[in-house]
């Protein structure tokens, strides 16, 4: 199992676009074959920082969940809301594989 952790940087000004842009993808993500943990908005401290995090079985799974979410109505129409209102500036993807166990669980 692999976890996605999107970073997004921001437009500080725009923070509402980027909620309405995350409560989309709380329908498309799972529609589309991802275990969506959560979109996360900026609340203290930083106001540029947002996250997206998802778990996906492996990078195969991955190639085929982006193609569905490509081809999803709402997928395409959040990637177009995004594009038309410009509230991120950039955007970083990281993989990372869990190697703990939770305290107390069975290993």
């Amino acid at each position: 199992m692999l976890t996605c952790i999107i970073k997004y940087y921001i437009d500080p000004t725009k923070k509402a676009a980027f909620e309405h842009y995350a409560r989309n993808w709380g329908q498309a993500i799972p529609r589309c074959g991802a275990d969506l943990i959560g979109y996360y908005a900026p609340h203290e401290g930083s106001s540029t920082l947002a996250y997206g995090i998802y778990n996906i079985p492996d990078l195969a799974a991955y190639e085929a969940y982006r193609a569905r979410l490509a081809a999803d109505p709402l997928g395409r129409e959040n990637y177009e809301f995004a594009q038309s209102e410009k509230f991120l500036l950039r955007e970083d993807r990281t993989f990372l594989k869990l190697v703990s166990t939770p305290h107390g669980a069975p290993k």
